[in-house]
């Protein structure tokens, strides 16, 4: 069976929206950063366990100071997944993600949505982790797209979950 679903990257800017895209799409990392403007789009064929062939179509939309109601409808659009993504080492990237997640979910209620830590190389995992329970912050995963630490197996997962829908 061959299927095809849209994945979209949400979050503030510079928490590795674009570098997690690269990893997973091309096994790629950059030191240098460079502003999304937009949105960028790629496609990576994948192949399940169960014989399925999943085209995930990777939307990178540029990053936002406030919050995700000031990405454009268009990017959000026909979406099968959002990928809320913060940096654990930057409090304000993640103070709203509860506001987000709400809003995704009142507006794209059919749609699965995921969080995760970014930049899990720059902090130990546990002092992360500890840090986000105690201000209360509920997460799918923390990755590291320099390191490629929990990527690919969390986009496989991702992948599992939203053809099973």
């Amino acid at each position: 069976m061959k299927l095809s679903k849209k994945v979209v990257l949400l979050g503030h800017f510079g928490v590795g929206k674009t570098s997690l895209f690269r990893r997973f799409i091309d096994n790629e990392f950059s030191e240098e950063y460079k502003v999304t403007l937009g949105v960028q789009i790629k496609k990576k064929v994948i192949q399940l366990p169960n014989n399925t062939e999943v085209s995930m179509i990777i939307w990178d939309t540029e990053g936002h100071s406030n919050t995700v109601e000031d990405t454009r409808k268009s990017y959000l659009l026909g979406s099968h997944a959002f990928i809320y993504v913060f940096d654990v080492t930057r409090e304000d990237t993640y103070k709203n993600i509860a506001q987000d997640v709400n809003y995704l979910k009142q507006q794209y209620d059919k749609v699965s949505i995921k969080v995760i830590g970014n930049k899990l190389d720059l902090i130990n995992e546990k002092t992360a982790v500890k840090n986000l329970k105690e201000k209360g912050i509920d997460f799918d995963g923390l990755t590291s797209a320099k390191t490629n630490k929990n990527v690919q197996s969390f986009f496989l997962d991702l992948a599992h979950e939203i053809t099973e829908e």
